[in-house]
């Protein structure tokens, strides 16, 4: 730990919340009852002037400017009105975090914020009790501009400041020396490797301040080793959660949406390779059974939307069946890069869709319609060019064996569970179900194990049996790692 200047006594705990502020909360889209916490290792503490190292392998550091308040003297049980005179300081710092290991970490941020030099402090320490507790301003400049201001009034804060204090002392004795990191308003975003970040904690009314604290970001070592622990690991809502948001990660506005580049990976990895991934991680119903591309060689990838269709029943139909029923306000209603799913209980006594629905499907961009049941006007929608995923041709109709019931809700296609928004992936092989949270670590261990299986394949054209080289180990293994630092995996560029 380098400690930070002027503090009178080596912390033994840092303590942070999560979210105090209206604005983060307004951001994030979610405001708490109640204050929370998660513990800092006081080994991140650094003083200002000192570099912050992004390691390799992980893109995603985000700044947090916080008001710190630093114990003055033991608290426990503390009422609310007496817990401002157990704070002797108040200075500024940041809560810096890498949302690689976010993911990881379920909430206690263990490793994404408690990395060395993750938490510097200072430079100069404000008297606590000469200043009034909702009277102090927090401010963050990132290369000069200014990125985050807030004020601890009631407007601006969910919790007043001693109210950390007072809440935590019921749990635990603060003892003297602690640090309580009180939250970061709107404006936090991701930093880079050069980018300077400086934060001013101040009493604007009483000419106070704890004077900038100054952070600059290094590019330092990785080398995470996968046999230890978890690698560092990236995705769209981790991405968005470090950015602030969709568009400032450079994402969709639809957060259904795949960002380019994992629709490239997931475009690339066979669902044969995607499928033993998810196995690997414990998930082996994800595979929709019994469908096939209409037109072989198609490749599919996309979100799901969902479409639900009943057994057939007469009332039913005659009530749901005509107009504007679920399964045209389903074809209607696809966004671009959605694959509608359908179920229809792998029953494939009549058509699900039929040309008319496809072509609309085609020009609302959607990425393809899977179904477990029968395709009406099967030349026709295969002429359209809509990757289609289906049991059999059938030429009655609808009402034959369904009803059109609802859509956007979790159904059953080809005995595998399908949620809104679940990554669709289909190829010659058939169609499998991803989740969400898993798409981009499955595709990068799918095209990893690909790339594996071509330099095996080769050796096997070569005339070597597959005993012991498929998968590689032993030397085989040696002979593939050392091949692999003269020919690294190549990148997946967004088409």
């Amino acid at each position: 730990m380098t400690n930070p200047p002027n503090l009178p006594v080596k912390p033994g705990k840092v303590i942070a919340v999560h979210v105090a502020f209206e604005s983060r909360a307004a951001q994030r889209g979610r405001r708490p009852k109640q204050p929370s916490y998660f513990l800092k290792a006081t080994s991140s503490l650094a003083a200002s002037g000192s570099d912050v190292v992004l390691p390799e392998g992980c893109e995603l550091m985000a700044f947090e400017g916080e008001i710190a308040l630093i114990v003055g003297k033991p608290a426990h049980r503390v009422s609310l009105e007496q817990a401002w005179e157990h704070v002797a300081y108040v200075t500024a710092s940041n809560d810096l975090g890498i949302y690689d290991y976010r993911a990881q970490d379920k909430g206690s941020n263990t490793r994404s914020k408690s990395r060395d030099g993750y938490t510097p402090l200072g430079p100069e320490l404000i008297d606590a009790q000469a200043v009034d507790p909702t009277q102090l301003r927090i401010r963050t400049w990132v290369n000069g501009e200014l990125a985050q201001e807030g004020g601890t009034s009631d407007e601006d804060l969910i919790f007043p400041l001693a109210q950390f204090v007072a809440d935590l002392s019921q749990h635990m004795t603060l003892e003297e020396g602690d640090i309580i990191l009180t939250g970061t308003p709107a404006g936090s975003t991701v930093i880079h490797p050069g980018d300077v970040v400086e934060i001013e904690v101040d009493a604007p009314s009483l000419g106070l301040s704890s004077g900038k604290l100054r952070s600059t970001v290094v590019t330092g070592p990785g080398g995470f080793d996968p046999e230890i622990g978890m690698l560092p690991h990236q995705d769209d809502k981790q991405r968005e959660e470090a950015y602030g948001s969709r568009e400032a990660a450079g994402l969709s506005a639809d957060e259904n949406a795949i960002s380019p580049s994992l629709r490239a990976k997931l475009l690339a990895a066979p669902t044969a390779g995607l499928s033993a991934q998810l196995r690997n991680r414990g998930l082996n119903q994800v595979v929709i059974e019994g469908v096939h591309p209409q037109t072989p060689g198609t490749k599919m990838v996309g979100v799901a939307k969902t479409l639900r269709f009943l057994p057939g029943r007469e009332d039913l139909f005659k009530k749901f069946g005509g107009g504007f029923n679920a399964q045209k306000q389903a074809f209607d209603s696809v966004k671009p890069g959605e694959v509608l799913v359908i179920e229809a209980r792998q029953e494939s006594g009549s058509g699900t869709l039929g040309d008319v629905l496809a072509l609309r499907a085609k020009h609302l961009g959607a990425a393809g319609v899977v179904t477990d049941g029968g395709i009406r006007d099967y030349a026709a929608v295969q002429e359209i060019g809509l990757p289609v995923f289906g049991q059999v041709a059938h030429p009655a109709v609808l009402g034959r064996k369904h009803v059109p019931w609802e859509m956007d809700v979790a159904i059953g296609c080809g005995n595998a569970t399908v949620i809104p928004g679940d990554v669709i992936v289909g190829d010659d092989d058939g169609v499998i179900v991803i989740p969400r949270e898993l798409a981009e670590e499955v595709a990068d261990a799918a095209l990893k194990k690909e790339y594996e299986d071509e330099w095996v394949a080769a050796r096997v054209a070569e005339g070597h049996p597959v005993d012991g080289l498929f998968p590689p180990v032993g030397t085989w293994k040696e002979e593939f790692e050392a091949w692999l630092v003269e020919h690294p995996q190549p990148a997946v560029e967004p088409q």
